[in-house]
């Protein structure tokens, strides 16, 4: 399937979210609460597509394009298409944002990260830096969101050295290799045993970034053996809960929960991201953006969507 953009109106500016599947993502209502609270004529519509190339052809060619958000499966996918990417973008591996600069009469498409803004915002705004700064950090998942945790917690939050559980050694393995290509990824240990994860110090903050699932093989009953065994530690932190659809309430929050940790939910890092998004668009700084309003309108539509 794939949704073409579309607008009710002729904005003097547009701007897309470009992923598969994405018909549930918040963006949308999120960027929009922005521009109408700015009163600028800008348009964020979704486009939902497998197709790279054809949706690169597509805002290549459309002169009132001027941004664009990526989720996957092509964060990483769309980086040879890309003119240049920020400090961000290169040592993460991955983009999640696409502006647009002119330089010399042309159009200069740049990439950029603010997943990891997302994350570091997260922890700034809501937890006491004494709970994480200079303790180890727990990263639950292998994929690209991981890439973007390493960057904030070791980059930012000053959390070392970076644990991570995940069912699959091979994505780990991954996210470590690239990570000290690019010059962050110092410190990170692959828990992999009950042993092991038994005698490691408490970690201070843990950053999940695997869907809510039942473990149902042996590979996936070891890691939530292993997340179960970290969380159980006296010393007791924030975990970020990236997921947040079709709920946010996982089975790996509820887990920490009931262990006495701070639960961040997964939605203050889409919202954090997505202001960072609109500061490079917009070109204003954070505390000239709607902030709350964007808040209170985002958490809304989180609570509607669990009636």
């Amino acid at each position: 399937m794939e949704t073409s953009p579309a607008s009710s109106t002729e904005p003097t500016q547009v701007s897309y979210l470009f992923g598969y599947p994405i018909a549930h993502s918040l963006s949308p209502l999120l960027h929009k609460t922005i521009y109408a609270s700015l009163s600028l004529p800008w348009s964020y519509d979704i486009y939902e597509s497998l197709d790279l190339p054809h949706f690169v052809n597509m805002i290549r060619s459309d002169p009132r394009l001027f941004a664009c958000s990526v989720t996957m499966p092509h964060k990483v996918a769309i980086l040879p298409y890309l003119d240049e990417l920020t400090d961000e973008g290169k040592a993460i591996g991955a983009v999640n944002t696409i502006s647009i600069k002119h330089e010399n009469g042309k159009r200069i498409f740049c990439g950029t990260n603010t997943d990891c803004v997302g994350i570091r915002e997260c922890f700034l705004q809501n937890v006491s830096e004494t709970s994480y700064r200079g303790r180890p950090a727990l990263i639950i998942g292998g994929g690209g969101t991981s890439r973007a945790a390493v960057y904030a917690l070791q980059n930012w939050l000053g959390c070392s050295p970076i644990y991570m559980v995940n069912r699959d050694k091979g994505e780990v393995d991954a996210v470590i290799r690239e990570c000290n290509e690019r010059g962050f990824g110092n410190d990170i240990v692959y828990v992999s045993t009950i042993e092991q994860a038994e005698g490691l110090k408490a970690p201070g903050a843990v950053v999940s970034c695997v869907p809510n699932s039942t473990p149902v093989t042996e590979n996936e009953v070891l890691a939530r053996s292993l997340i179960d065994t970290m969380l159980s530690k006296p010393g007791k932190g924030a975990l970020l809960e990236m997921c947040y659809h079709p709920s946010p309430n996982t089975e790996i929050s509820a887990l920490a929960k009931t262990k006495g940790w701070q639960i961040i939910p997964g939605i203050e890092a889409m919202i954090y991201q997505g202001l960072e998004q609109s500061r490079l668009w917009t070109g204003r700084d954070i505390k000239d953006l709607p902030v709350q309003r964007v808040k209170a309108v985002v958490r809304a539509a989180i609570r509607e969507s669990q009636l």
